[in-house]
């Protein structure tokens, strides 16, 4: 298969917001049971193996999306380090000509395995995902199935390893684990790594979201600011999605991803590909166009190329500005599940 690429199309679609990144989910599979993400009876009904793409088609479909714009590529799940020969796919998939940007997203339970793996395969950036440093929240958090100690060494191992500005993502659910938000924040101080707070989401259909058991940006920072005076930072680029701040006293960054209190749909760039082949526009979409079976009918790679850009040209998701018309609505909508479309 061919894996380089011609000439970068600029892909606009109907609120003038271009194609720049792919969140590519290699798995759905999890070692986790986040209540927010993939809660233990979300499972009860999915099959003993996925059907997923292959490497091949995985970068094959890759080198199509850089070839009309995308220039950062995410990799999700589930857990990708529970793919197979994951590495492998890592290196190939950053020798894409025109990626700029290839980093990764997981819950740190493999990473003190595969950190030097990792490094060596041309991963360029790195994102844990912990919601406590309470052994006993954090247990709760992961339905009992994390393990923190492995997670902090994982952590210190991918640093040694030669990963900067580690990310740490905290997904925050009131009256969870809330009351640990300084204990977090200390942690990423001490450890000179960048946090960054989510508002937990309606993601999904199985996690019994309200709004309600939403903690607002606002409160956490308000919460941080007064212990730790913040300043505003500037966005790294356009499209990012966290509202970026430093400590005034210069000992890192923290951020905020405020999809319910501040949505940013305006700016998403963002096309998701599921581990079996599907794109979404949105998070919070159930339209979904199925390049696997695609691929299966042998459309040439000009053909897939055209039925991306008249998906994305015809996008007009912006859920998270609209929410509160959606939910007073009652309208039914069946979303991907988070662990099945990444984040």
């Amino acid at each position: 298969m061919q894996y380089s690429i011609t000439e970068k199309l600029p892909v606009i679609d109907t609120m003038m917001r271009p194609l720049k990144d792919l969140r590519l989910s290699v798995t759905s599979k999890c070692n986790h049971r986040c209540p927010y993400c993939m809660p233990e009876h979300s499972c009860s009904n999915l099959p003993e193996s996925n059907i997923f793409l292959s490497d091949d088609e995985i970068l094959y479909l890759s080198s199509i999306f850089v070839s009309l714009g995308v220039e950062k590529i995410r990799i999700t799940g589930g857990e990708p380090l529970l793919r197979p020969n994951l590495p492998n796919l890592i290196n190939k998939l950053s020798k894409i000509h025109g990626l700029h940007d290839l980093a990764l997203t997981t819950n740190g339970s493999l990473l003190e395995k595969f950190a030097y793996e990792l490094k060596a395969s041309g991963l360029n950036r790195l994102t844990v995902s912990l919601d406590s440093i309470d052994n006993n929240i954090y247990n709760r958090m992961t339905g009992n199935r994390g393990n923190l100690i492995k997670v902090i060494c994982g952590i210190k191992k991918a640093q040694e390893a030669g990963f900067n500005n580690i990310k740490i993502n905290s997904v925050i659910i009131k009256g969870v684990n809330d009351s640990g938000i300084i204990d977090l924040v200390n942690f990423a101080r001490e450890n000179n790594l960048i946090l960054r707070f989510i508002e937990y989401m309606d993601a999904g259909n199985s996690n019994n979201w309200t709004s309600k058991d939403v903690l607002p940006f606002e409160n956490i920072f308000q919460t941080i600011n007064k212990k730790y005076p913040l300043k505003i930072l500037e966005p790294n680029y356009k499209s990012e999605v966290a509202s970026r701040y430093g400590f005034y006293d210069g000992k890192g960054e923290i951020g905020f991803i405020s999809s319910i209190s501040k949505p940013f749909c305006h700016n998403c760039s963002r096309i998701r590909l599921t581990s079996d082949g599907k794109i979404y526009n949105c998070l919070f979409t159930e339209n979904n166009f199925d390049l696997k079976t695609a691929l299966q009918n042998n459309l040439s790679r000009e053909d897939l190329a055209k039925q991306i850009i008249n998906i994305w040209e015809n996008r007009r998701d912006c859920y998270s500005q609209i929410r509160s018309e959606f939910l007073s609505s009652n309208k039914a909508i069946s979303k991907p599940e988070m662990f099945q479309i990444g984040g």
